[in-house]
């Protein structure tokens, strides 16, 4: 087994070395192909948004396959530092577990069972799936959704950090790009203009100020703020990215309710003030008695770790929006995601692969 982790370590090195932003995963997704075709998975191939597909032949051809993802994409921009840093157990390095991490297990599974000589009775599907973070708005999901719909046994994101929390709730998020025009102008010889940036800042002021719930959680992020032309000029456009989540349908639609409502306000004769939806991760769930989150559990405990229900926005979103049978699990603990100090614990892979072949083992029973 700690020669089936050494491999996956590295190769969760080697994932993370190649930069991968949301909408250019083009070449992480080639080097998992070539991956692929050496392990003689069937079926490989990409598909029209970028998602790469491989199958593990299943015992039984009339049993439902299982259809794995995990996200190609990362958060951080091409030309970020992607060295990696290693202290005895722990490995950091941008996106080295989210999500790097997450796609090196899905060939973790199959080294395992390829191991253990075990064949599992209804096919694995692997997919390497595009558009998770950011502005992606789970597109590369959608399309594998779209390809399989009902036919699967169950859907199972993975994401490398998670171990031991079981997704079975996913997280509504709305997002909006809210833009302001005016006409600008010179700082001192047209001082008393209206300022495009000056008036974003005080509408997020108002945005900041929405007094929101705790129970049911609910969330409003201003995350990104661009605009102007120079220190002395008078911006004419400036904009904004709005994230709004909540574990609450009602709630966020209380909440979006609300913003528009401010956003309206902030119209005036002499500047202009649009939102744009950007994103939208719909809500849905399977219940916590749900024969998948029970077997989720019994894997969790069978390598001794404590599950942890929970919400969240991943892959796993989409399926579950439409009432598929879906979880979302992890391969092992880490910290500092979407940020460039993140760092996985690789002592706890092993239990994350065991986790995975016993889900794999009962599934089907």
């Amino acid at each position: 087994m700690q020669t089936i982790v050494d491999k996956i370590i590295q190769l969760t090195i080697d994932i993370q070395q190649i930069p991968a932003p949301t909408f250019a995963e083009g070449k992480r997704a080639e080097f998992l192909r070539h991956l692929y075709l050496a392990e003689n998975l069937d079926n490989v191939g990409i598909d029209e948004v970028g998602n790469l597909y491989g199958r593990i032949k299943g015992s039984d051809p009339d049993a439902a396959p299982l259809v794995i993802c995990a996200h190609l994409d990362t958060v951080f921009p091409a030309e970020t530092d992607l060295r990696i840093k290693r202290n005895r157990h722990l490995v950091a390095g941008p996106g080295i577990g989210d999500n790097a991490l997450g796609t090196a297990g899905m060939i973790g599974l199959l080294w395992l069972l390829r191991d253990q000589k075990e064949t599992p009775r209804g096919d694995i599907w692997l997919v390497a799936t595009v558009g998770e973070e950011g502005l992606g708005n789970l597109y590369g999901m959608r399309k594998v959704v779209e390809r399989f719909e009902d036919a699967p046994v169950a859907y199972m994101a993975l994401e490398g950090m998670a171990l031991g929390y079981i997704y079975h709730r996913a997280l509504g998020v709305r997002r909006y790009r809210v833009s302001a025009k005016t006409q600008g102008g010179h700082s001192w010889g047209h001082y008393g203009r209206p300022s495009a940036i000056h008036h974003l800042a005080a509408l997020i002021d108002e945005l900041t100020a929405i007094r929101l719930p705790r129970k049911p959680r609910t969330t409003l992020n201003i995350g990104v703020f661009s605009g102007g032309t120079s220190i002395n000029t008078i911006a004419a456009d400036a904009s904004f990215e709005l994230d709004l989540r909540s574990e609450s349908p009602d709630s966020l639609t209380e909440l979006i309710d609300t913003v528009h409502q401010l956003i309206s306000a902030a119209n005036q004769p002499n500047i202009t003030v649009v939102a744009e939806q950007v994103g939208d991760r719909p809500a849905g769930r399977i219940p916590s008695s749900h024969p998948l989150v029970k077997l989720a559990e019994a894997s969790l405990m069978h390598v001794g770790v404590e599950p942890i229900l929970t919400i969240g926005s991943t892959d796993a979103n989409i399926p579950l929006s439409r009432g598929y049978p879906t979880v979302c699990l992890g391969i092992s603990t880490g910290e500092g995601a979407h940020t460039e100090k993140e760092y996985i614990d690789t002592r706890y892979i092993e239990d994350g692969l065991r986790q995975l072949r016993y889900f794999v083992k009962n599934l089907w029973d």
